[in-house]
């Protein structure tokens, strides 16, 4: 089995640790933020023999850790969400070592799915001025960046596929709502409502594991939206 490192561990971190040995791997080591404080916990004695990071801690943390297992070679999968405008610093250190860097804002497949969804329904409806557009999410109590990361991919993804009006975006956090999210388009004469429902946390679990396998051996730096068809349809037998 590979070696996977899990920095944070959370509710998130807890879930890939319990699915991990489904896709082939043993959490050799665990840093929660106690224990990883600026960083301090990823050194060369504690990554030995380590294959591949996975990275559910807080946005704060989320430079140091890059830096520091980029500079091990160990290469990591960012879960993490709110640390977009920290990307130049994460870049540069992954790019002088020669490391490897998979990030995203959601690592769910029917989230991938959605994006395409969202692209087409904007790309389709951008030259029909008679619409307006908004996005909208909802996640539990505990989550910190609002909106989500995968609200803002959704507004990018619409905008990329043409949709040059306003589009209004919204955000609300309550109770232990996993995470629900929603487009839509309305006129005088019709509405057209896209809408994703995570039932659970496994499916952010099982895509960030994905990811891992799929980064083991891998230089560079990927994000997730733009390889995920590739990490999941690549064949089992080439991942063992």
């Amino acid at each position: 089995m590979n070696r996977l490192a899990l920095l944070g561990h959370g509710r998130m971190g807890r879930l890939v640790e319990q699915l991990a040995p489904d896709h082939g791997f043993e959490v050799a080591l665990r840093l929660d933020g106690a224990a990883n404080r600026d960083g301090a916990g990823i050194t060369p004695e504690s990554f030995r023999g380590i294959d591949v990071a996975i990275d559910f801690s807080t946005a704060a943390a989320v430079p140091a850790n890059a830096e520091r297992t980029a500079a091990l070679g160990v290469p990591l999968v960012v879960g993490t969400t709110g640390w977009a405008s920290e990307l130049p610093r994460v870049r540069e250190a992954v790019e002088r070592y020669g490391a490897g860097l998979l990030y995203g804002a959601n690592f769910s497949i029917g989230v991938q799915v959605f994006y395409r969804l969202a692209a087409a329904a904007a790309g389709l409806l951008a030259g029909q001025t008679d619409y307006d557009a908004w996005a909208y999410e909802i996640h539990h109590n505990k989550k910190k960046d609002a909106p989500s990361g995968t609200l803002l991919e959704l507004k990018r993804t619409m905008e990329g596929a043409g949709w040059t009006r306003p589009i209004d975006v919204a955000s609300n956090r309550a109770g232990a709502i996993p995470g629900i999210h929603q487009i839509g388009f309305d006129s005088e004469a019709d509405t057209i409502l896209l809408e994703h429902r995570a039932r659970n946390r496994s499916g952010f679990a099982h895509g960030a594991l994905k990811a891992a396998r799929w980064m083991i051996g891998r230089r560079g730096i990927y994000e997730f939206s733009q390889v995920w068809e590739e990490i999941v349809r690549a064949p089992r037998q080439a991942l063992e």
